[in-house]
C-alpha cells in the first residue's frame, strides 16, 4: 500500500474516532479497542510485562500525572484478552510445568484461607484486587514468550523502572518530601501509595538491583559502566530508606554474586560483613526515631518485630489449617499479641506472614514452592553457564537469594517479586530446554 493511502486511512480513522467520541462519549473506547485489537494479539507479552511493571513499581503513583489515564486497568484488560486469545490459538503448544502445579496448590490454599478468614471482606478484597492478578500473570509470562530475546528485555525494563524510582526517592530525600521519622525516604506517601512505606520502597528496589548487579559483569565496556551507575543509584536509594531488610538484601546480593565467582566462601563472607557495616553507617540507622541509637538494649523496632512474629505463631496455633486469612494479620494483632501497645502492627516477615495467614498447611506448600523454585533456578544456572542467557539465570538466582534474606524482615509472601521470578524461570526453562551444559553460546 502506498504511503499516501496509509495517511488517508489514518486520517479517516482519527475522524471516525472523534465523531464516535462526540456521539458516544466513553463508550467510543470500545471502537478504539477494536482498532488496536491486532496490536494486542501481536504484542500480548509486551503488554503483560508493562502491566507487571506498573503493578510492581506503582509507576502511576510515582508519576501522579499518569493516574488519570488508568493505565494499569487498561493494561490488565488487554493482557487478559491477549492471553486468552493466545491460549486458544496455541492450545496444542502449551507446556505444563511442575512448578506451576506447586504454585496452583499454594494459590488454592490461599483461596481456602480467604473462605475461613476472620475478616472475609478484607481477605477477598486483597485476593480479587491483587493476588488473582499475580496468578494470571504467572501463567502469562510463563507461556506467552516465544523467543529468548523477549526475556532479555525484562531485566533491562526492571532496571530502568528501579532507577526511575531511585531518582525520585533521592530527590525526595534532598528536598525533605514525604520523609518518615524525619529521615526515611518514601514516594507518594501523600496519596497513600504502597511506596509510601520505606520498607516497601526498598523491597521494590531490591528486585532490579539483582539484575543490575549481574549485568555489571556482562556486555561491552559502555554497558558495564552504565550498569555500575545504575547500581550506585539503586543502592543509594535503598540506603535512603534506612530499611534493615533492604540493607540485608543488598548484602545478600553481593555475597551471592561473589560466591558464584569464587570457590571459597571465606572471602565473600568477610567482604559482605564489612560491606554490611559500611551500609549501616551510610544509611544512618542510628539516627532513626525507631531502632536508633537513642534506644538502649534491644530497640523498639526489633522488639516490635519479635512481638509481631510471636503473634503470627499464635495465629497459626489457633488456626493450624487455614490461619487467619489473607491480609488478616494486621486486624488480628490485638487478639494474638501478648504485648499490646495501643495499635496494630504489620508482621514484617514473609515467613511469619504465610504462617499466620494460611496456617501450617499453607506454610508447608509455600516452602515446597520455594524449594521447587530454587531447584529449577540452580538447574538453569548450571545449564546456561556457557550460554548467552547466563546473565538472566544469574540475576534470577541472586533475586531468589535476596528474596529469602530480605523476606525475613519484609512482608512479601503474597506480593509480586517471588512470582515474577517463578514465571521468568519457567519461561527460561521452556525456551532453553534444548540447551545442554556443554553447549557453547547459542546463536538463537
Amino acid at each position: 500500500m502506498k504511503r499516501c493511502n496509509q495517511l488517508w486511512i489514518a486520517f479517516g480513522g482519527c475522524i471516525l474516532t472523534y465523531v464516535a467520541w462526540a456521539q458516544l462519549g466513553t463508550n467510543s473506547l470500545l471502537l478504539c479497542a477494536i482498532i488496536i485489537f491486532p496490536f494486542v494479539i501481536n504484542h500480548s507479552f509486551t503488554i503483560c510485562v508493562f502491566f507487571i511493571l506498573f503493578s510492581y513499581f506503582r509507576l502511576h503513583e510515582a508519576f501522579p500525572v499518569l493516574m488519570p489515564f488508568h493505565i494499569p486497568l487498561l493494561l490488565a484488560t488487554f493482557s487478559i484478552a491477549g492471553l486468552c486469545i493466545h491460549l486458544w490459538l496455541k492450545r496444542d503448544e502449551i507446556q505444563w510445568h511442575s512448578l506451576q502445579s506447586f504454585f496452583l496448590l499454594f494459590s488454592f490454599w490461599v483461596f481456602i484461607s480467604c473462605l475461613f478468614a476472620t475478616n472475609r471482606a478484607e481477605a477477598f478484597a486483597t485476593f480479587n484486587s491483587s493476588y488473582i492478578k499475580i496468578i494470571i500473570m504467572v501463567f502469562a509470562i510463563s507461556w506467552l514468550p516465544t523467543k529468548q530475546k523477549q526475556l532479555k528485555s525484562i531485566p533491562i525494563l526492571l532496571i530502568l523502572c528501579g532507577v526511575s524510582l531511585s531518582i525520585i526517592a533521592l530527590y525526595n530525600q534532598i528536598n525533605g518530601i514525604g520523609l518518615v521519622e524525619g529521615t526515611r525516604v518514601t514516594i507518594g506517601r501523600d496519596i497513600g501509595s504502597i511506596l509510601g512505606d520505606p520498607n516497601d520502597l526498598s523491597l521494590a528496589l531490591l528486585f532490579p538491583l539483582s539484575f543490575a548487579l549481574t549485568n555489571v559483569f556482562h556486555g561491552n565496556k559502555a554497558q558495564r559502566t552504565m550498569n555500575v551507575l545504575f547500581l550506585i543509584i539503586l543502592i543509594s536509594a535503598i540506603i535512603a530508606t534506612q530499611s534493615r531488610g533492604g540493607l540485608l538484601g543488598v548484602t545478600a546480593a553481593f555475597f551471592t554474586l561473589m560466591l558464584l565467582r569464587s570457590r571459597s566462601i571465606v572471602i565473600p563472607s568477610m567482604i559482605s560483613s564489612i560491606g554490611l557495616v559500611i551500609l549501616v553507617v551510610f544509611a544512618g540507622i542510628s539516627d532513626r526515631s525507631s531502632g536508633g541509637s537513642a534506644e538502649t538494649g534491644v530497640d523498639e523496632s526489633a522488639m516490635g518485630r519479635l512481638f509481631a512474629w510471636e503473634a503470627a505463631f499464635r495465629m497459626a496455633l489457633a488456626n493450624p489449617f487455614t490461619g487467619v486469612g489473607l491480609e488478616n494479620f494486621y486486624f488480628n494483632y490485638f487478639f494474638y499479641s501478648p504485648h499490646w501497645d495501643g495499635k496494630n502492627h504489620a508482621v514484617h516477615s514473609t515467613w511469619f506472614q504465610i504462617l499466620g495467614e494460611t496456617g501450617f498447611i499453607g506454610f508447608t506448600l509455600f516452602i515446597c514452592l520455594l524449594i521447587g523454585t530454587f531447584t529449577l533456578s540452580y538447574r538453569l544456572l548450571s545449564r546456561l553457564r556457557n550460554h548467552e542467557m547466563k546473565p538472566i539465570a544469574e540475576g534470577l538466582w541472586i533475586g531468589l537469594i535476596t528474596f529469602c534474606v530480605s523476606g525475613t524482615f519484609l512482608t512479601q509472601g503474597t506480593t509480586w517479586p517471588l512470582y515474577i521470578l517463578i514465571s521468568l524461570l519457567i519461561a527460561l526453562d521452556r525456551l532453553t530446554s534444548n540447551v545442554t551444559t556443554a553447549r557453547s553460546i547459542s546463536t538463537q
